[in-house]
């Protein structure tokens, strides 16, 4: 498809022929938000608004220790921590407040750079649409990916299907290029898996492994975006 400063980072992203497109495409946008939550945005009043009322989970404060220095880190928790402090735990003892409680268990459900992500998949995603819908070179790139995980088949799915996603008479046949990478693909996962356990039975004795040798590593990626560790 025609380059332009919308559709360079979609081309990039699915010009590898490696894995899930949109597991990328979230790493990519992870990497460049914990990257700038610990530089230039560190002293950013708008930023640390919100990292203070929101704070991370634990996969993106684990990444931002990796990636950004201590100092940057310290001062992000010094005030999300004070923020705590006047908001959410009560400094004398007495009645529990149910509305503070439930004010807490949002706070710790929160993610900034979670949402964040979230927000600008859904930008790359319309994307991924508009350049779908007119077919041609990106169509066929798109269905040249080995296959799309079951969780982005189901954000991507639900984003085709709300308002401003694929044209609705176009979204069965995206559906259809959509679930050829992920039906046809999990289908795949359940045949090896298959045959990985039948190699353990004594009557498999001198049988190929195949493709089912690194079955169970390909099965937990898919299911849960993530390669396991070695």
């Amino acid at each position: 498809m025609k380059e332009t400063i919308v559709t360079i980072p979609i081309n990039d992203l699915f010009a590898p022929k490696d894995g899930c497109p949109l597991c990328r495409m979230e790493r990519m946008l992870e990497e460049q938000y914990c990257e700038f939550i610990t530089g230039d945005a560190m002293m950013e009043p708008s930023v640390r608004i919100e990292t203070n009322k929101k704070g991370f989970c634990h996969r993106h404060f684990s990444r931002m220790t990796q990636v950004g220095q201590k100092l940057p880190n310290a001062l992000i928790l010094e005030s999300h921590l004070q923020e705590i402090i006047e908001k959410h735990v009560p400094q004398k003892s007495g009645k529990p407040d149910k509305k503070q409680l439930e004010a807490l268990k949002d706070m710790l459900g929160s993610c900034y750079v979670c949402d964040r992500v979230d927000r600008d998949m859904h930008l790359l995603m319309a994307t991924v649409f508009a350049e779908w819908t007119k077919g041609g070179e990106f169509r066929q790139t798109f269905r040249d990916q080995p296959f799309i995980c079951l969780d982005h088949y189901r954000l991507m799915m639900a984003a085709a299907m709300a308002k401003g996603g694929v044209p609705s008479k176009q979204l069965a046949d995206f559906h259809a290029d959509v679930l050829a990478l992920t039906g046809k693909y999990l289908e795949s996962l359940k045949s090896d898996i298959d045959h990985f356990v039948t190699m353990f039975d004594y009557r498999s004795k001198g049988q190929e492994w195949g493709t089912s040798v690194d079955a169970i590593e390909r099965s937990i990626e898919f299911l849960t975006k993530e390669k396991p560790e070695a």
